[in-house]
């Protein structure tokens, strides 16, 4: 299959979920041996996961995080209480197994995938144990700082956008039947709160968190660089790449086209938190019927996550309180969607129980 070569043509290639799936699996869902919809949002999530793969028999037996990496000119600022150095790092550490997400990963029998999509430090392939799970497609050493003028060109936000679907894509017709997107970048939840800032409409005082943990200094003078990144800026929300060229991220273009890789090929995206649902903020405002394939892993800790979930339409699976990222939160809320599905097919319907209405 000859990939999409444009925003455009991906765009154009995506219909909405099946309505008529859904009814079909609500039907199941009502025929079930157990009270009406007692399960609660377990019954959501399997007549969802229905009404993607249009089928009443479906699975995610094979589950894949995909990890997309990149810095920051805007860490400059010190808006970040960690520095930069620490997302290649970090990146090596997934690629010998041995971040939170491989852990994760490994409880809920996911394969991880990391795409560098513009870090600054080149990685050490000696170092690491896992390169063939290692996707290169630098398009720059890191973003320019947002605060002072856009981050990228508008061709280099089309081309994340398109480097992103074309990774998700590989993985998909590797056999994947679910994918959970993660990122890494220090000073990331800059240009996410500034995405969400930009897309959801909201005031910066709501939207705008501590991020790896900054004391209310920092606090104040992250708030302030992310003004002054819109002012400087002015996103056009109606305009998804104009919004990723002007205050986004290399990593989270890249989530956003896979997303919209998972709706063209009509497979389930868990996303995960503040970051990738920046990612989601993109690829919704590109193509909103790419939200029928999204499913919210958690609520992160970061204030304006509530808000961007409730823009997008979205109810996060769990809420604990996490705010690692990497894919963490979504990769847990994998085994939860599992869950929804094995009740869906394996719980006796009542006829199967030998119920009759009289």
């Amino acid at each position: 299959m000859t990939l999409p070569s444009s925003v455009n043509e991906i765009v154009a290639g995506i219909a909405p979920i099946s309505a008529d799936w859904r009814t079909r699996a609500e039907a199941r869902t009502a025929e079930l041996a157990i009270p009406p919809r007692a399960l609660g949002r377990l019954h959501h999530l399997a007549e969802q996961m229905c009404a993607i793969q249009r089928s009443l028999t479906p699975a995610i037996d094979r589950k894949t995080v995909l990890v997309l990496a990149g810095d920051h000119g805007v860490a400059r600022k010190a808006v970040s209480a960690f520095p930069q150095e620490v997302t290649m790092a970090m990146v090596q550490a997934f690629l010998v197994g041995g971040g939170g997400i491989n852990a994760i990963a490994r409880h809920v029998g996911a394969d991880v995938y990391v795409a560098d999509m513009g870090i600054i430090s080149e990685i050490d392939h000696a170092a690491c144990t896992n390169n063939g799970h290692l996707l290169i497609s630098k398009i720059a050493a890191g973003t320019d700082d947002i605060s002072e003028g856009p981050a990228m060109t508008r061709a280099n936000a089309e081309l994340a956008l398109l480097t992103g679907f074309a990774h998700a894509t590989r993985l998909i017709n590797g056999g994947c039947d679910v994918l959970g997107t993660g990122d890494m970048g220090i000073a990331n939840t800059t240009p996410s709160a500034a995405i969400g800032a930009a897309i959801v409409g909201t005031g910066l005082e709501e939207m705008v968190g501590r991020g790896t943990g900054l004391d209310d200094e920092g606090l104040a003078h992250k708030k302030a660089v992310i003004a002054q990144a819109l002012e400087v800026n002015q996103p056009d929300a109606q305009d998804g790449v104009d919004v990723l060229a002007k205050v986004g991220g290399f990593e989270i273009g890249g989530i956003a086209g896979l997303i919209l890789a998972c709706a063209f090929h009509r497979k389930p995206v868990v996303v995960d938190g503040f970051i990738s649902t920046a990612g989601a903020l993109i690829a919704a405002a590109l193509c909103p019927a790419a939200q029928g394939y999204m499913f919210a892993g958690h609520c992160s800790e970061e204030p304006g996550h509530k808000l961007m979930l409730a823009h997008l339409g979205l109810a996060p699976i769990l809420d604990l309180g996490m705010r690692l990222g990497e894919g963490t939160g979504g990769a847990m809320a994998m085994s939860v969607i599992e869950g929804a599905l094995k009740v869906f097919k394996e719980v006796m319907t009542l006829e199967e129980a030998g119920v009759t209405s009289n």
